[in-house]
Parts: structure tokens; C-alpha cells; sequence
């Protein structure tokens, strides 16, 4: 009797987040670093001490900006900081590093084409060796929706079922 790989011989196509995983150093910046003691924003010192920060370490990097302290603070301390980082950051969002890969996701994924998947049973691929955040799974699921025939979560060995058209 011989062996048939049936998984090998599928038209099954794995859409793998980690192949359009953006390359890049990120960067996380905690803004109560320039609070008094973490938690008073007081605006000239605020302000003289991003003046003197060194904005050019975070070149071509992507850079998340949060408050690690349960600090009440103006939304324009973060705007600011923002704007000074703009001349030298690929992208800056208000967060942490799991937002950051999830806009980076976002962008990445809502300018795809995905008529390559017509009609096709598609697996989000599950396992991955790079910190892929759930949000990224899900827009690969609304964005392969209307074209797939069937999309599955997992591995081709063992895929659980999500969606199959009717």
C-alpha cells in the first residue's frame, strides 16, 4: 500500500504573517522619563528635556511612544515628542511595541492583493517565530474573506476550520 501525502498534494495556500513581517529595529519611548519622578509633567523642564534628548538614535526606526507610570499627562506631551521624532522614525505610533507591529501589520496588509486566493482553501499559518500581534491575524482573515473559499487557522497537519464559503 503506498503512502499518499495529501497535505503536499493539496491546493491548500499558507498565508504566513512572518513573510511580510517589516524588517527594522523598534523602539519603544517611555515619556515619563521626563516627568518629575514619573508621574508631574511640569512643561519647561518637559520641554528642556527634549530639547537636549538625541533624536537622531532613533533613525529609520520604529518607534512606539507610551507612559509606563499610571501618570495623568496633556495629549500634547506625546504630540510633542512625536514631532520630534518625525524627522527621523519610519512610523510612530502612541503605544507599545505589540502596537506598533500591529499598525506596521495594518498598513502592510490592507495594500495587498489577495486575488491570488479566489477560490481557494487558505491556512493562516498559526506558529511563528516572530512576535506577530493577534491583530495582524485577524486583518489577514477580513481581508482574505471575500476571496478565499475557505480559510483555516494552524498548520496543514492540523488546521482548525474558520470560514468556508457557502
Amino acid at each position: 500500500m503506498e503512502i499518499i501525502n495529501k497535505v503536499a498534494n493539496s491546493t491548500l495556500e499558507v498565508f504566513d504573517l512572518e513573510d511580510y513581517y517589516p524588517k527594522g529595529i523598534r523602539a519603544q519611548i517611555d515619556i515619563s522619563q521626563w516627568f518629575l519622578e514619573g508621574f508631574l509633567l511640569k512643561e519647561k523642564d518637559f520641554r528642556e528635556h527634549l530639547k537636549n534628548h538625541d533624536w537622531s538614535q532613533y533613525q529609520d526606526q520604529y518607534v512606539a511612544i507610551n507612559c509606563s507610570t499610571d501618570a495623568i499627562f496633556p495629549a500634547w506631551s506625546t504630540i510633542l515628542v512625536a514631532i520630534q521624532l518625525a524627522p527621523f522614525a519610519k512610523k510612530i505610533v502612541n503605544g507599545s511595541i505589540e502596537d506598533l507591529d500591529a499598525a506596521l501589520y495594518e498598513e502592510i496588509l490592507s495594500k495587498m492583493d489577495y486575488s491570488t486566493y479566489e477560490n481557494k482553501p487558505v491556512i493562516i499559518k498559526g506558529c511563528s517565530k516572530k512576535p506577530v500581534p493577534m491583530r495582524a491575524y485577524i486583518l489577514a482573515a477580513y481581508y482574505l474573506q471575500p476571496f478565499a473559499r475557505s480559510i483555516m487557522y494552524g498548520e496543514a497537519c492540523s488546521a482548525v476550520p474558520l470560514f468556508k464559503k457557502k
